[in-house]
């Protein structure tokens, strides 16, 4: 096994943070104005994991110095996820270029990328047996492809090693460059996802180095090119739901053809705040909004990440691969 002591340990420890269990100083809304937080509602409440299956997977993605988003963005649902063997592999590191206020990765000067990574991925995948998965990355715009031939490589290992999982990348916007797209379209991804996860007004505050405009080129290339497409929006960051609609309206014009909606989540009092929790009901309404509009295939829920359930998703994929894109 490829381990290169130059690459591995980029981080101090792994991490499993469950940001929605128990507010945290300031969190019943007592203190001072500046730390004044939400509490979380009944219907946004996790388990700390117990599962067996949860330390097997957490044990084999240490034991292959695998990063995961789970992990590093202090995802509410690994303990579920985990105990399903359901996981989000990040590559290209865990140190992000770009410093999103949503956001746990670590920001700064990553490392170059790990030539052993993309072998190592495809080994844990492999020993895993799923039926699908998601893999995701920091963005590096620090490299001139923004790790699109790793991205590549990464997908022929995976596929060599896993023939019949289907597979799904949530890729960063290369800074809008096509070329960049086309190299891990070449790789012959299931799905090609990018999240936009905040409506157009709200953009650059959330994800600061991120354009709109960059986001849309993204899929709709994807989209020309004949590829799943699917992406993803965190609400409750002060967007309005005739926001949404509208970029609801967009993307499915576009053509994407998955669309998440989830609940933002602030991991720490550094991060954005909530600015409100939506209630359930809402995101089954805009569910049945988004199905109207086209959408093949919705997730929504306060719990929803582009990820959450991906590992039920591989019969949607198939049967969208089965349609030409004119009938998606």
């Amino acid at each position: 096994m490829d381990k290169p002591s130059t690459y591995r340990g980029q981080h101090p420890t792994h991490r499993t943070r469950l940001p929605v269990v128990g507010d945290g100083p300031g969190g019943d809304g007592t203190g001072a104005a500046a730390n004044r937080r939400l509490k979380h509602p009944e219907w946004i409440r996790v388990r700390l994991p117990s599962d067996p299956r949860f330390f097997e997977v957490q044990k084999l993605v240490h034991e292959l110095d695998v990063h995961t988003v789970c992990e590093s963005a202090s995802c509410p649902n690994i303990g579920e996820c985990w105990s399903r063997r359901a996981l989000t592999i990040m590559i290209l590191g865990n140190v992000c270029t770009r410093s999103c206020r949503f956001c746990d990765v670590p920001n700064g000067r990553p490392l170059p990328p790990d030539p052993g990574e993309p072998r190592r991925v495809a080994e844990m995948l492999a020993r895993l047996e799923l039926r699908h998965t998601v893999i995701t990355c920091v963005d590096r715009d620090d490299l001139a492809d923004g790790g699109a031939a790793h991205w590549a490589e990464t997908i022929r290992e995976v596929k060599a090693r896993c023939p019949d999982m289907t597979l799904e990348v949530l890729t960063g916007d290369f800074k809008g460059d096509v070329a960049a797209v086309d190299t891990v379209l070449a790789a012959s991804p299931d799905v090609f996802a990018h999240n936009l996860e905040t409506v157009p007004r709200l953009s650059r505050e959330v994800r600061v180095q991120a354009r709109y405009d960059r986001s849309y080129r993204v899929l709709a290339h994807a989209k020309a090119s004949g590829a799943i497409t699917k992406t993803g929006l965190m609400l409750g960051l002060g967007e309005t739901l005739d926001e949404v609609r509208q970029v609801m309206a967009e993307t499915r014009e576009i053509g994407v053809d998955i669309l998440t909606l989830g609940q933002y989540l602030s991991p720490s009092k550094g991060h954005l705040p909530v600015s409100r929790y939506v209630h359930p009901d809402e995101f089954a309404a805009l569910a049945t909004e988004a199905r109207a509009l086209g959408f093949p295939h919705v997730e929504a829920g306060p719990l929803v990440r582009s990820s959450y359930h991906a590992d039920g998703q591989r019969d949607i994929v198939r049967e969208l691969r089965a349609r030409t894109p004119s009938e998606r």
